[in-house]
């Protein structure tokens, strides 16, 4: 049963916590079954089908093979839809995810949510076939960005600052950001920014939209916090302080029934190690000008780093 996340709601929520720990604990873990006797099938890394999806699920078999654990990827499996039913039926053993995306996936969330309060709901809001781990450091976010120009000349550090000149100013995004809750709706209720313009741009915040908010077409752009053209420009990601986007630590979703224990403590590790400019240096790596293939630069990267 999945709890529907608003404010209102936190404190039933939040109750549901004890209760949610006593089922886990009584359900029969499959990490025992696996620790005796079945951790000798491969583990297959799954990914969804964009780029950094399948670089990070590199990374993650690169440092299960690293410890000598076997590890295979099974990439660009499809949308949310696709590889949370694989990971669910067992046909996938893990995949990374996005913690604010996998929630919303499960549950309506309908208010701001700090980092902590995601990690809390998440877990009571999953099926009881699979699991998160740790989250990483690493983030890839919606944000608002504006040139180094514009922030100067505001002083802007925070879309809280950006709001006063809202009103002056275009902002560029998927099309989708005139309805959904963390765009101009979210915008508006949580710090009044209401542009005199929207510029729709169907290209995910790519580079279309770069190159809008470059030529000054739109003074504002929703732009993942990973992408690599936000520091080959010197663009400026506005703080959040009211989290109205959710925030998007990369995980692993898993099968329950699919990993050792040793295999969890090595994506933990990953996790633990992994950094958001990680994932704009590798992503560079790979759509940039080098186009090194996703397997070759998390090995690069997991190289770097001792999994063994």
């Amino acid at each position: 049963m999945f709890t529907r996340i608003t404010r209102r709601g936190m404190l039933s929520a939040g109750a549901l916590a004890a209760a949610s720990t006593l089922v886990l604990t009584g359900c029969g873990g499959g990490e025992d079954a696996l620790d005796e006797g079945g951790d000798d099938r491969s583990i297959v890394v799954g990914s969804a089908d964009f780029t950094e999806s399948q670089i990070i699920a590199a990374v993650y078999a690169e440092a299960l093979n690293d410890a000598d654990i076997s590890a295979e990827t099974r990439p660009a499996i499809g949308a949310r839809e696709a590889y949370v039913g694989a990971v669910k039926d067992g046909s996938v053993s893990v995949v990374p995810d996005y913690s604010g995306n996998l929630l919303q996936y499960y549950d309506e969330v309908t208010a701001p949510l700090t980092e902590d309060e995601v990690m809390e709901y998440l877990p009571q809001n999953l099926p009881e076939e699979v699991e998160v781990l740790d989250a990483s450091p690493a983030e890839n976010k919606d944000a608002l960005v504006v040139t180094r120009d514009t922030a100067d000349e505001h002083e802007l550090t925070s879309i809280e600052d950006l709001a006063a000149f809202c009103s002056e100013m275009t902002l560029g995004a998927p099309p989708e950001f005139q309805e959904r809750s963390y765009g101009l709706p979210g915008l508006k209720s949580n710090y009044g920014c209401e542009p005199a313009e929207f510029s729709p741009i169907n290209d995910a915040g790519g580079p279309l939209t770069v190159q809008a908010l470059l030529d000054d077409t739109v003074q504002v752009a929703d732009i993942f916090t990973t992408t690599p053209a936000i520091k080959q420009n010197d663009l400026v990601v506005l703080e959040d302080p009211e989290n109205n986007f959710l925030p998007q630590h990369v995980l692993p979703l898993a099968n329950k029934d699919a990993l050792s224990q040793d295999a969890r403590d090595v994506l933990n590790k990953v996790s633990a190690e992994l950094t958001t400019d990680d994932l704009i240096a590798l992503n560079d790596r790979v759509s940039g000008d080098e186009k090194a293939s996703p397997e070759q630069a998390a090995k690069d990267w997991v190289a770097d780093h001792d999994f063994s």
